[in-house]
């Protein structure tokens, strides 16, 4: 890749590549109050309910801002003051909502398993047991720390067996895994429009059970994070309380469209699949190592552990494949020295197969003769 101003593929887990259909609907400015606009917003609202079969007993809240935004919108408003709630923790996002539940000020304990390891749902049952005063259950849907994808639907019957509420960010599975609310027992869902519906950034929102969000108002601890307070307004008004990102939802708008036409949620999650299996197929031929065994390892992104050749530099490694003209993730592990690489977005299996040739010329400039990880015995001791 010669060129500087080549923009080149993004194997992260968002932002991600776009279609230029989806980049070219932002070049229309839209009037916030727009009758059209509005009916846009419509739209996207029951599209999304559609997307997690809410029918009537869900509903659709926007919000400006990345998906932590809807994440902390989504706790804020979702959990009242006088609530308890259990975190389920096995990599960063469990942690960062642990930091956003600890600013709110709100009680809560800890699950914590480890970073390639699911949550066990029948602990978080147990858990449930010995503490009556929880009211709420907190999970990430797929953990991008590691990749690993968790039991959400297991976790859902213990929690829903106890009486209490399940809370899922949903946000980097949103739209390529199955989440049916009629069968996974949630009081709210929260996701973004630049992962796996593949959107752009700016766009968080949450999915509610109506019952739910109509018994929290007055929860939320900052105005523009209220989320019942937006949710009213919009069903009010059709509008939002404050300035839209316009050309960010105009972008959803048909990026939605474009996942419609793909077969929805079956179709974009058979993609990502055939190409998180090229992938993987494709670096273990090399001789990587993944960190997670296939079992438990989401189609979304997907952690390898660092070569222990010497003339391995991770850095040198990035800069020299975003040449080449793709973009991977450093790692965010604290088990293993790791990378990864995302199989979300535009990506098709003809772009996964350059990846690897990309990768492997990489490893041949580099030096690179093997790329086996440190034994597991010499990481123990190191």
């Amino acid at each position: 890749m010669t060129d500087p101003n080549a923009v080149p593929l993004l194997l992260t887990p968002g932002p991600l590549t776009t279609s230029e259909t989806t980049k070219r609907a932002m070049l229309r400015d839209w009037g916030s109050r727009d009758g059209r606009f509005v009916e846009m917003n419509v739209r996207i609202r029951r599209r999304l309910v559609d997307l997690v079969n809410g029918g009537d007993r869900f509903v659709a809240v926007p919000i400006q801002g990345s998906g932590t935004f809807a994440v902390e919108a989504m706790l804020g408003t979702m959990l009242p003051p006088d609530g308890k709630i259990l975190l389920a923790i096995n990599g960063a996002y469990g942690h960062r909502m642990a930091r956003i539940v600890e600013m709110l000020g709100r009680a809560a304990v800890e699950y914590e398993t480890a970073e390639d390891t699911p949550i066990d749902a029948a602990e978080v049952g147990r858990r449930l047991d010995a503490d009556p005063a929880i009211t709420h259950v907190a999970i990430v849907h797929c953990e991008t720390t590691s990749g690993v994808l968790n039991p959400v639907e297991a976790v859902a019957v213990e929690v829903a067996r106890r009486g209490r509420r399940l809370l899922i960010d949903a946000m980097a599975a949103f739209g390529a895994l199955p989440l049916d609310v009629s069968e996974v027992a949630c009081d709210a869902v929260a996701a973004s429009s630049n992962k796996c519906l593949e959107g752009v950034p700016g766009l968080g929102f949450m999915l509610a059970r109506r019952e739910a969000i109509e018994a929290c108002e007055g929860n939320a601890h900052a105005l523009s994070l209220d989320l019942y307070d937006q949710w009213r307004f919009m069903e009010r008004a059709g509008q939002w309380r404050f300035t839209p990102p316009t050309h960010v939802i105009a972008a959803f708008d048909q990026a939605l469209t474009e996942h419609a036409a793909e077969g929805g949620v079956a179709g974009r999650g058979a993609r990502y699949r055939e190409n998180c299996r090229i992938l993987v197929d494709g670096m273990r031929a090399m001789g990587f190592e993944t960190l997670l065994p296939d079992a438990i390892q989401a189609p979304i992104i997907v952690t390898f552990h660092m070569p222990s050749d010497p003339a391995f530099q991770f850095q040198s490694f990035y800069d020299r494949l975003r040449d080449r003209g793709f973009v991977i993730y450093p790692g965010k592990l604290t088990v293993a020295d790791s990378f990864r690489i995302g199989c979300i977005g535009q990506l098709h299996a003809a772009d996964m197969h350059n990846a690897l040739a990309a990768i492997a010329a990489t490893l041949a400039e580099m030096g690179v003769t093997h790329c086996s990880p440190v034994p597991v015995a010499r990481r123990a001791t190191a």
